[in-house]
């Protein structure tokens, strides 16, 4: 029982340190968002801090549609992220499911 243990142990520490790993690649992640077939571009990094913002002129003369297309380039971007960080943790816990409601990073 007490190899048991010890193995679970390793495991444990093993699986923290991978999930160290890729929240440092993840913070260090850049991701483009667009909308409006690329009008409209946002960077991201993988904490969701905003780096970028690219607005092609001809968006700016209808204020309504330029807001719009920001707030979607963005919501992109953030899906990109959220993809990218479920698949790489699933990666780092070895498949290992997490509880209901517990979200990666922390």
């Amino acid at each position: 029982m007490r190899g048991n243990i010890a193995q679970l142990m390793q495991q444990a520490q093993k699986m923290q340190e991978n999930m160290q790993r890729v929240q440092q690649e993840l913070a260090n992640l850049e991701v483009e968002g667009s909308a409006g077939g690329g009008m409209v571009a946002v960077t991201l990094t993988g904490n969701k801090e905003c780096r970028k913002v690219r607005i092609d002129p001809s968006v700016l003369t209808d204020p309504e549609m330029a807001e719009d297309l920001i707030a979607a380039a963005f919501n992109d971007a953030s899906n990109k992220i959220d993809t990218e960080s479920k698949n790489r943790m699933a990666g780092a816990t070895a498949g290992m499911p997490l509880p209901p409601g517990m979200k990666l990073p922390f």
